[in-house]
């Protein structure tokens, strides 16, 4: 999302700078804060270091922004809110952590952006500026007019996500079934214990990890994607990548889900796996050019770069009218000296 925001800025004139990895590809002035993405680099131990490092060069520089823009948490919060530079936080990950709910509330007037209303339910009463969902480029995904002959599952082999459920929706309703997943370390006991022995059955196919550019054609050929959450999902980037392509979803009702979908339109959000298995050939029979239309309307990056823009602009101006008000109360308050000629 910080890569698609950061082109469409720039290819609307303006002046970016994006603080990353040296390995980033983009036509904003590149900071390079580490050589390679720290998700590819088995070398970094503590992954806090060089985003303090990152920390430090932003706030030496912060002052040659006109908005400061963040995406990585929350380590910035009591720097920049001292130093009076206009900027803004997305917020991109689960509240329901207690952990986390006592920063937020810390810095009830740190601004935050959330990526969908549902993300801020856990809690309302911080310092939410604007609720700006995500947009991908319209071109990154190829529209397919016709239904593929399986159901496709897209994202991480985790309990929150909901593969094992995705399988048995696939079997009741007796659809092959592929999942393209990946396997994090904390969730290899999951795998190994709930989904390995389930991959027997001659219907389900592992596809494993697969990159961007393989994401179309995974998608596009799919007669639906099963969306099977259960956790307060924040946003769920996999709903509009599969709408992009023209593919209906079927999503449970948790987190975003219902703000993001719309039924019979997009697909079918369901509560329970019965009522996943009824919805399934209703969504394979959606027409897949209003699953596109759907996402061209609502979920492209030209639309969220504009919404973030007007956020900017807001930002920058409460930002100016303070300084004005803090000038204009100093100035009173300076001695006055009469002078009688």
């Amino acid at each position: 999302m910080v890569s698609f925001l950061t082109e469409e800025l720039v290819a609307a004139g303006h002046d970016v700078t994006l603080f990353a990895s040296g390995d980033s590809v983009t036509r904003a002035e590149l900071v390079s804060c580490v050589p390679r993405a720290l998700r590819l680099d088995g070398a970094c131990i503590d992954p806090i270091a060089p985003h303090v490092v990152m920390l430090e060069e932003v706030v030496r520089r912060a002052a040659d922004f006109d908005i400061v823009h963040f995406h990585d948490g929350y380590l910035h919060f009591p720097l920049m809110g001292r130093l009076g530079i206009p900027h803004i936080t997305t917020v991109h990950g689960r509240l329901d952590i207690p952990d986390l709910q006592r920063i937020y509330r810390a810095f009830p007037e740190e601004p935050l952006v959330s990526i969908s209303d549902a993300q801020r339910l856990p809690i309302p009463a911080v310092g939410w500026q604007a609720t700006i969902h995500h947009g991908l480029p319209p071109g990154l995904f190829n529209f397919h007019p016709a239904p593929g002959q399986y159901l496709a599952f897209l994202g991480r082999i985790s309990p929150e996500k909901g593969p094992d459920r995705a399988i048995e929706i696939a079997r009741r309703v007796g659809m092959p079934l592929k999942i393209a997943a990946k396997v994090d370390k904390v969730d290899e006991a999951y795998y190994a214990e709930r989904i390995k022995p389930l991959l027997g059955d001659s219907l389900i196919e592992y596809v494993g990890e697969i990159d961007e550019a393989q994401k179309d054609q995974f998608l596009g050929q799919a007669a639906a994607v099963l969306f099977p959450v259960d956790w307060p999902e924040p946003f769920g980037l996999v709903m509009i990548e599969a709408l992009a392509c023209g593919t209906p979803v079927v999503a449970f009702a948790r987190g975003s889900v219902p703000e993001v979908m719309q039924p019979g339109v997009s697909g079918f959000v369901v509560e329970t796996v019965d009522e996943a298995v009824a919805a399934v050939p209703r969504a394979v029979a959606l027409p897949r050019q209003d699953c596109r239309a759907y996402f061209d309307e609502r979920f492209t990056a030209p639309r969220m770069a504009a919404a973030y823009v007007r956020l900017y602009e807001k930002m920058i101006a409460r930002e100016r009218t303070r300084r004005i008000v803090e000038a204009a109360d100093a100035e009173e308050l300076l001695p006055q000296t009469a002078v009688q000629g």
